[in-house]
């Protein structure tokens, strides 16, 4: 199947030069909908995944259905002050600005392997802030499943130890 097919691009959006890759028509779509999970959760089927690490907000749309098609379970990352009790945080660049997002700190305990599970990885700072808390609070982040790569961002040098996945890549000139 063609994602890309299901994914609509919306111009200049949050800003001007951003092309933003929305999910929503995708998901709304009961077959490729499915087909991405399936998808992502066939990837990670024999890597020992304790929890799946989903970043608000699309993040737990797509992380939560492969967490339950794993049998796992399903840790969110939140943005700053929407967790109630203590948490790690971590502050990081975006294409388009400064975001935190936070973790219980005993949301995994320590030496569980996890999967960080979203729509999309840009240049991959939100994924970096996630591994950084994860391997603070003693986890190992075995893989990283998205939707949508934007590889004409050139992604982080360092996401290249890492088992990095993704089901539809777009480059600059799309």
């Amino acid at each position: 199947m063609n994602l890309k097919e299901y994914i609509r691009e919306i111009p200049n959006f949050p800003k001007e030069g951003i092309s933003f890759k929305d999910i929503t028509t995708l998901i709304k779509d009961k077959k490729a909908y499915k087909y991405a999970i399936d998808k992502l959760a066939e990837n990670l089927k024999n890597k020992n995944i304790d929890y799946i690490i989903g970043p608000e907000a699309r993040g737990f749309i797509i992380g939560a259905p492969v967490a339950y098609a794993l049998g796992v379970g399903f840790v969110p990352i939140r943005k700053k002050g929407k967790l109630p009790g203590t948490t790690l945080s971590k502050t990081y660049k975006l294409e388009y600005g400064e975001d935190t997002i936070q973790i219980h700190d005993d949301a995994i305990p320590k030496g569980s392997r996890v999967a960080i599970v979203d729509d999309l990885i840009a240049t991959g700072g939100t994924v970096n802030a996630i591994i950084d808390m994860i391997e603070d609070l003693g986890s190992q982040v075995v893989s990283c499943q998205f939707i949508i790569e934007l590889t004409a961002l050139n992604t982080n040098e360092r996401l290249k130890q890492y088992d990095i996945n993704t089901l539809v890549q777009y480059d600059d000139k799309e």
